[in-house]
């Protein structure tokens, strides 16, 4: 048997006024997710557990069967992970964000403008993270480069019990009710404040803005942990894996599973990801492995942004290019499961993750089912043929072992 999750990032949302009333989803055209809805085993599941932060951190820890309220220490050490950062028992790994702040004239205020400093390039951020750690690093602190906006801070013998908000969290507003607090607040705020410094007067900033490009004019450090401690994913389940992402995050939760990370040419995480590359290299590695994880970003960063139309695209994308080549490839394995949903909501109205229950999809080869009227998006919630699955880490045991069973 081989087991195909994919994952759109953030896909679910919820009714907007410019779609008539529809979700991105729904308008959306999209075939071959409609056609696992009507053919595969429908539900909702809850990923993020109640008191839980939505984040992709522990929506993906629960879609890969570790329950969060055990396994999860923080978004960063993940991200560290993928990064080939090493972490020591001691040491605090940090999200550091390129921003876009927009100050007032005595530069006392600032209001989030863009989490992601314009979708700054990985070769222009590598610039600016390195200018960042030469001028704020310190035999405690040092700052590693990523991809695009997302780069890392690693804290010696730090501290992690610091209530730090995501920035997409706050866009548009005025940041200063969102600063760290708890102990070691001072230390964080220093080091953000002082980028600004760094920052805003950086050669390369001034080059983007003079091309009408947003400034990544300060970082944001949030997302905090200690390298955590799970078995791998052959330890539960008896199978290897490998999983493509274009995000740190997503692929140190690989790293931590054991999974092979693929490296695919052309994906980005955004709207001009190599969508078609992903597939292809996922199908591929099924000749090696029985078990990949498809986790395409592009859907959550448009629902970030507030971006409708990019949603739409890119969701369309996403049925086209991933859903549709495994749907024409996965036929050459005897047996094969796929596991469709998203992580997460990240609506438009809010721009940003919820914890609404999400719908999903398993599909098996050898036993199609007949879901009258089904089509893949948020109408399948309302269903009364579905399944409920309230604790999200255990959907993957039914998607691995139970199937034939029932849930």
């Amino acid at each position: 048997m081989k087991y195909i999750v994919i994952i759109g990032d953030g896909m679910a949302d919820r009714p907007l006024q410019e779609l008539g009333g529809r979700t991105p989803l729904q308008a959306a055209v999209t075939p071959h997710m409609d056609r696992l809805a009507r053919e595969g085993v429908i539900g909702s599941v809850r990923t993020v557990p109640r008191g839980l932060h939505p984040g992709s951190d522990v929506a993906n820890l629960s879609i890969l069967g570790y329950d969060p309220r055990k396994f999860y220490s923080g978004r960063a050490p993940l991200e560290a992970a993928s990064m080939g950062v090493e972490l020591a028992e001691g040491d605090v790994a940090y999200r550091c964000n390129l921003v876009t702040l927009i100050f007032n004239k005595q530069k006392t205020q600032a209001v989030m403008e863009d989490y992601s400093g314009g979708h700054i390039s990985t070769d222009e951020a590598a610039s600016l993270i390195r200018d960042v750690n030469e001028k704020l690093g310190t035999s405690a602190i040092t700052f590693y480069p990523g991809v695009s906006y997302r780069h890392l801070m690693v804290w010696r013998d730090g501290m992690a019990d610091i209530e730090c908000v995501p920035p997409h969290d706050i866009i548009g507003k005025e940041i200063t009710d969102y600063l760290p607090t708890g102990s070691g607040e001072e230390v964080i705020r220093t080091i953000m404040r002082d980028s600004v410094g760094i920052l805003d007067s950086h050669p390369l900033n001034k080059e983007r803005v003079s091309k009408g490009r947003k400034p990544a004019n300060s970082i944001w450090l949030w997302g905090q942990g200690r390298k955590p401690k799970m078995p791998t994913f052959k330890e539960k389940y008896s199978i290897d894996g490998a999983l493509v992402s274009a995000v740190d995050l997503t692929k140190g939760l690989g790293i931590y599973a054991g999974f092979e990370i693929l490296t695919v040419p052309g994906v980005t995480g955004y709207i001009d990801t190599n969508y078609t590359g992903k597939a292809e290299y996922s199908l591929n590695a099924l000749e090696r492995v029985d078990f990949v994880y498809i986790h395409v970003e592009a859907p959550d960063e448009a629902g970030h942004s507030g971006n409708c139309r990019d949603k739409v695209k890119a969701i369309e994308d996403f049925d086209a290019l991933v859903v549709g080549t495994v749907l024409r490839g996965a036929p050459e394995f005897d047996k094969y499961r796929i596991l469709l949903m998203p992580d997460h909501a990240t609506p438009i109205e809010v721009r940003t993750h919820t914890d609404d229950p999400v719908p999903f999809v398993v599909y098996d080869s050898r036993m199609k089912r007949s879901n009258e009227g089904a089509a893949y998006n948020e109408s399948l919630l309302e269903r009364k043929d579905i399944m409920v699955v309230e604790e999200g880490y255990k959907l993957m045991d039914y998607f691995i072992k139970d199937l034939d069973d029932g849930f």
